[in-house]
């Protein structure tokens, strides 16, 4: 007999995982909870007002410039995209290979992923200086006359992508919710309440046919979902990889970022599972430190293979024989920007390699500061390729720094107001754990024979 450990502590009954699932939905706001989530409105406001400015006034107020026309608005955007990676895997991708271990993380997993394609959809808008002509990115047939989508942009297909992987992501996320939201109607203590939870439940009753429906349709779109996850920052890699400055112009950039998405989108899963994990103590006996162990040991592994990517790149630099191409990565290493490529470094693929102990994979403490050192080094590896590849172009007289201004502070810092704003209200609000995923999971772990589950 081969003993694991269980995928659910604490023994507990049917009734028990209901009621703990419930409890945030269900009772009044802790003054934790509250105290983060007016501290993320403040931001949250701070970031609407700071893009009216910036809408109103013009795209100058950033710091983009001559020669280095792209800025914070595409670093964040790529950064947020790569953040919601983590939730699309967790979910579809290990839900194919049943994984059982995922039932537990992929509720806010997916819920993350929604939330941070919604942050990031607004930095192309935002970018292209006139956001109210935005609307001339989709390809209406005959609506202005000559002037037709240029279907050759690699911005164009962010478009596409990105809408995408956004639909996709709330209609599994939601189908997902479903039973659960039954469950939360059935409990409800009041007419609105029931009324509002019976609607989102669209008439679930639990019968075989509606689980048989369920089970089909998530199955439908769990295998959807899996291709997007290497797609939509394949295509997002595109916006660089096929223009011909050096530093860009490389087939690397499609693997690379995909494995930089899963990095930092799972450094991000380790944050908030902590957060969730500290606000509500009941989540600890279904989120528990196997599951972040898991989870660690996936960080440790997309770590070095971004640590191998950032090596091919200054080897393949070298190796060309381009003048161009090896002067671009040696400025990143030791030209005016070299701080940022050495965050980047430190942070990406330094950090991860604590986790090579086990005690440092179990340790909450640990893992927080190092998926905060993640989520920093990611943003510095975008900011990197953008920033450091344009300030120094073919010739030495168009050469300029990037002209950081207040508003590029308002604009980074004001998106983690929205997100985190948008993730508190969904734990208050829906069941930040799967109770129809979990129940049959309940089990398992605690009576295994010959090395499967039971």
């Amino acid at each position: 007999m081969i003993k694991r450990n269980p995928l659910v502590l604490g023994n507990k009954t049917l009734k028990d995982v209901s009621d703990d699932i419930c409890a945030p939905v269900e009772s009044m706001p802790s003054g934790g909870w509250l105290a983060m989530f007016l501290s993320a409105k403040a931001l949250f406001i701070y970031y609407i007002i700071s893009i009216g400015i910036l809408i109103s006034t013009g795209i100058g107020l950033l710091g983009v410039n001559n020669p280095i026309g792209w800025g914070t608005m595409i670093v964040t955007f790529v950064f947020w995209i790569g953040i919601g990676h983590a939730g699309t895997l967790i979910s579809a991708i290990l839900f194919l290979f049943r994984q059982k271990w995922r039932t537990s993380v992929a509720r806010t997993a997916e819920a993350m992923t929604v939330f941070a394609v919604m942050t990031a959809g607004l930095f192309p808008l935002l970018h292209t200086g006139r956001p109210w002509f935005d609307y001339w990115l989709l390809p209406y047939p005959n609506q202005r006359g000559p002037l037709w989508t240029n279907f050759r942009s690699p911005l164009l297909w962010d478009v596409f992508a990105v809408s995408t992987y956004a639909t996709v992501s709330m209609v599994f996320w939601y189908i997902g919710l479903i039973p659960d939201f039954a469950t939360l109607r059935d409990r409800a203590q009041n007419k609105t309440r029931k009324l509002i939870y019976g609607i989102l439940s669209m008439g679930w009753r639990g019968s075989s046919r509606d689980w048989s429906h369920y089970e089909m349709l998530y199955l439908l779109l769990a295998g959807l979902s899996t291709p997007l996850v290497l797609s939509v920052h394949t295509i997002v890699s595109f916006d660089f990889a096929v223009s011909n400055l050096p530093g860009w112009h490389t087939t690397i950039f499609p693997p690379y970022f995909v494995a930089g998405a899963i990095f930092s989108g799972f450094g991000m899963v380790i944050t908030l599972m902590t957060l969730v994990r500290m606000g509500f103590p009941q989540f600890k006996d279904y989120i528990t430190i196997d599951h972040m162990e898991v989870m660690n040991k996936i960080i440790m592994t997309t770590g070095l293979l971004v640590g191998y990517a950032y090596a091919s790149e200054m080897f393949i630099a070298w190796y060309s024989g381009n003048p161009y191409e090896r002067y671009a990565f040696l400025n990143r290493a030791l030209g005016p920007y070299a701080w940022s490529y050495w965050i980047m470094v430190s942070c990406n693929v330094l950090s991860p390699q604590i986790f090579w102990f086990k005690a440092a994979r179990r340790s909450i403490p640990v893992m927080f500061v190092v998926s905060i050192f993640v989520n920093i080094g990611m943003w510095f590896e975008r900011f990197v390729i953008t920033v450091t590849s344009l300030h120094r172009d073919f010739l030495p007289s168009n050469w300029g720094m990037y002209g950081w201004s207040w508003m590029d502070t308002s604009i980074l810092v004001g998106s983690f107001g929205m997100f985190f704003t948008l993730f508190l209200l969904y734990l208050r609000l829906f069941p930040a754990v799967s109770i129809a995923e979990v129940k049959p999971v309940l089990h398992v772990g605690k009576d295994v024979k010959g090395g499967h589950h039971g």
